[in-house]
């Protein structure tokens, strides 16, 4: 399995196991696929993220718009282009960067585009990243089963906190399965170059394992309460 579908199919899991609200869901598989972009083969991405973030700055500067939305962006594609692969976009502090500078992109875009309806607005931004982010070959599957999944949920409340938490949880699967590889992951760059492998991502998994056991005890899960439905149904 290719690495941008075994990253995304983790993450799906993963995020059934915490979310009913399918733009979580959705954030969450584009947050598996962000930390890659420190790979060479990503260069032109990069090079269009940068461009788009000075873009935003300029032309919000001069409408005497907030501006900060364009200065995010550039500095999430400095962030790459100066990022060693599986380095510091893979590390503790990269976890935490990437989480907050997505999450402060999709935010800033929401409150500076007057949309009436808030979900709807989500909606575009994350099929825009999705786009920015996604693999070619996998943006058209992701697509149909975004727009379905909402068609078949409907609209759910979203908060910020739920945005930024998805997008950690994403990133962090991709870290974790990265972590499995012969390679490993410098967990702490920049400040240390050391790597570790599998048993980091065997204890991250076991404690994922164990907080999704707890959530679903106490708030319950509609994916999982689905697939248990579906499977006496078939007994």
């Amino acid at each position: 399995m290719s690495s941008y579908k075994g990253h995304t199919l983790f993450a799906l899991i993963l995020s059934l196991l915490f979310f009913h609200n399918p733009l979580i869901v959705a954030l969450t598989v584009i947050g598996a696929n962000i930390p890659d972009f420190d790979h060479k083969f990503k260069r032109d991405t990069v090079y269009k993220i940068i461009i788009l973030g000075l873009v935003l700055f300029i032309v919000l500067y001069m409408l005497k718009l907030p501006y900060l939305l364009g200065l995010i962006v550039l500095f999430l594609g400095l962030t790459f282009y100066f990022s060693q692969h599986r380095s510091f976009t893979h590390s503790i502090f990269g976890l935490f960067v990437l989480t907050a500078t997505v999450s402060l992109i999709l935010i800033f875009a929401a409150e500076l585009i007057p949309f009436s309806n808030a979900y709807i607005l989500m909606f575009i931004l994350i099929i825009l990243i999705g786009f920015l982010f996604l693999n070619n070959h996998l943006l058209a599957i992701f697509i149909a089963c975004f727009v379905l999944s909402i068609l078949f949920f409907g609209p759910i409340s979203i908060n910020y906190i739920e945005v930024a938490f998805g997008l950690f949880l994403g990133i962090l699967s991709h870290i974790v399965l990265d972590s499995f590889s012969p390679a490993g992951i410098k967990l702490f760059a920049p400040i240390s170059s050391k790597k570790v492998h599998k048993k980091f991502g065997m204890v991250i998994i076991a404690i994922l394992a164990i907080l999704a056991i707890v959530y679903y005890i106490y708030y319950g899960n509609f994916f999982i309460d689905l697939i248990l439905g579906f499977l006496q149904s078939m007994i």
